[in-house]
């Protein structure tokens, strides 16, 4: 497929001039968004961690460097029971873990939604279920 650049450029489109030349505007935009968006779900992480060391698990939340641009959570729900969410500028992750062996992993919106989940049961006060033959599925009814 050839594409011709020359016509792309002469349009008066300015969308396509500054997309492709200007002023940096949706790319350098949506890197920022992204940036704002591991930044904040970092400190949603650390806020969680200790929500679950307050109900007794064992929990944590661990950062590199001081800019929150990457975090890795654990939580322990039991006998070999832990669950992993990782966040960076590389991607999400969701992972389950029984014995060491994965059960489940998730990425992106689905590890974001599980995430949720978890958070849902500790602000709804409900504990957390601690079953040794399932992966830990999470439904709120709100």
């Amino acid at each position: 497929m050839y594409i011709n650049l020359k016509k792309i450029f002469k349009t008066k489109n300015v969308y396509n001039k500054n997309l492709v030349f200007g002023r940096k505007t949706l790319f350098t935009r949506l890197a920022q968004q992204h940036r704002e968006f591991v930044r904040d779900l970092v400190m949603d992480l650390q806020a969680l961690a200790i929500a679950l060391e307050n109900r007794g698990y064992l929990a944590s939340c661990y950062t590199c460097g001081g800019q929150l641009n990457s975090a890795s959570f654990m939580v322990s729900l039991g006998e070999d029971h832990l669950i992993r969410f990782l966040v960076s500028d590389y991607g999400i992750t969701w992972t389950e873990m029984r014995d060491d062996r994965e059960l489940m992993k998730l990425e992106g919106a689905e590890a974001i939604n599980q995430l949720q989940d978890l958070a849902d049961l500790i602000k709804y006060q409900v504990d957390l279920p601690v079953d040794k033959k399932q992966p830990y599925q999470l439904t709120v009814n709100s």
